[in-house]
């Protein structure tokens, strides 16, 4: 406890470090306030139905992200996910059209240029997705909006006008938001703000889970192994995502002048869970994609019973798909973000090679020898974390704390603390202050967010 008291008194110490988490602090402060205001013409008190929707599936894990946001049909309705989904876009085209390539090989010129696109990406998003949500909140809870109550009041055409442009206008300014976290403030703003808005729902989940227990279904004894349980699982998790193979590089040594460069052993650090949550993001996406098109085939008994075993999350053909897809996602988003042959290449032209291993070919193949070994555990274990909620859920645990047993959620959770406690480490070890643990330091993370650079 006095370590703790020291650390927070060196932290305030630190006029820059202060000035950030301050910052910080007051973005999300204003974020957490802005999700509680509602949209004009819409009655707070009459969304039940909606709240009822978003208590699991796909609405409830985007409720989960916009930290309650959606299902209280605020200006904050569809929190930064439109964002994220741009990034994700504009992402895979920097890996596979030539064009977006280049622009990010241009260093601060070529990144500013996809951080525009990247924004004017997430307007068009905006207003693809607000419509959207207008028409789930009508089909939901129609009482709740005065323009279907009270008609000679304000007419819907101004309310979808008006709600669609303060959706998106409310999107962008999280967005804003969490660009000046990340240059102001300490950590990545974006991954910052979905943390915030999953750990908004965390304590509900958990009294909830809590009251349900001491009722008639095992009582506190049985909590107390549910929490034991899902401390482990976060264990485990921290492990996948801090776990590294390190490839040893040794540099030959040169002497220009009187001074000897390289003969120095550094190492490759290759990460067991290179993709982070994306496999799971797409993966998602695709088991959606049978019950969307069965609702275009109601007369087809085929699709509704496809449609039927995909919608039921907890059923083991929707487990085995799902986590079978994670695997293949795994791989392929892998050899995506790793390129053996440049690796070669760049170990080469600086005079480093590995020990034992030819440079050039030889190397480059041993370099995917070693990701294959180490990808194949890394999606087996991350198909597991992502089935964790559908495996509590089944041993009896509230679907609102399941959530939290795995999935998104949890690596998203684990990524962003390790990497905003490692940046704040950094700052007290730059100034020669103690870091935040007695022994030994938080590896650094290369990627925030759990493999999703925002």
């Amino acid at each position: 406890m006095k370590k703790l008291i020291t650390t927070l008194q060196n932290i305030w110490k630190i006029e820059d470090l202060k000035s950030k988490i301050t910052v910080t602090l007051i973005c999300i402060l204003v974020y957490r306030f802005g999700a509680h205001i509602v949209l004009p013409g819409v009655d707070p008190q009459a969304l039940g139905a909606l709240k009822s929707q978003t208590e699991g599936g796909i609405l409830g894990i985007l409720d989960m992200f916009a930290g309650g946001a959606f299902s209280k049909a605020s200006i904050f309705a569809l929190g930064i996910m439109p964002y994220i989904s741009a990034s994700i876009v504009v992402q895979l085209l920097s890996m596979a059209v030539p064009r977006f390539q280049k622009l990010q090989k241009e260093g601060e010129s070529g990144r500013k240029k996809l951080s525009q696109y990247t924004r004017f990406l997430t307007v068009l998003v905006c207003l693809g997705q607000a419509p959207g949500y207008l028409v789930n909140l009508q089909s939901q809870a129609p009482g709740a909006i005065i323009a279907t109550t009270h008609p000679e009041l304000v007419s819907m055409f101004q309310f979808t006008l008006t709600s669609v442009l303060i959706i998106t206008a409310g999107t962008l300014f999280v967005m804003w938001l969490g660009e000046r976290i990340q240059e102001k403030g300490i950590g990545n703003g974006t991954s910052l703000i979905i943390m915030v808005g999953i750990i908004a729902r965390m304590p509900h989940a958990i009294y909830a889970e809590f009251v349900s227990r001491l009722g008639d279904t095992g009582g506190a004894v049985v909590f107390l192994i549910e929490i034991l349980i899902w401390l482990l699982v976060i264990a485990a998790v921290i492990l996948l995502v801090q776990g590294t193979r390190k490839i040893p590089v040794q540099f030959a040594k040169r002497i220009e002048g009187n001074r000897q460069y390289g003969g120095v052993r550094q190492f490759i650090p290759l990460k067991v869970n290179t993709a982070g949550v994306m496999p799971i993001i797409f993966a998602q996406a695709i088991m959606f994609i049978p019950a969307t098109v069965a609702q275009f085939f109601p007369e087809s008994a085929a699709w509704q019973g496809v449609a039927s075993k995909f919608i039921d999350f907890s059923s083991f053909w929707y487990n085995f798909t799902f986590a079978f897809l994670i695997i293949i996602f795994t791989y392929f988003y892998t050899a995506i973000a790793v390129n053996p042959n440049q690796m070669a290449d760049d170990m080469k032209k600086n005079g480093g090679f590995i020990p034992g291993v030819k440079p050039g070919r030889k190397t480059a193949d041993f370099i995917d020898d070693v990701m294959s070994r180490i990808t194949l555990p890394g999606s087996l274990f991350l198909a597991f974390v992502a089935i964790m909620p559908a495996l509590a859920s089944i041993g009896g645990v509230n679907q609102n704390f399941a959530q939290f047993f795995g999935g998104t959620s949890l690596l998203i959770l684990v990524g962003v603390v390790l990497d905003t406690l490692q940046q704040i480490e950094s700052q007290l070890l730059m100034r020669k202050y103690d870091g935040l643990m007695k022994n030994g330091r938080i590896k650094g993370r290369s990627a925030v967010g759990s493999g999703v650079a925002y």
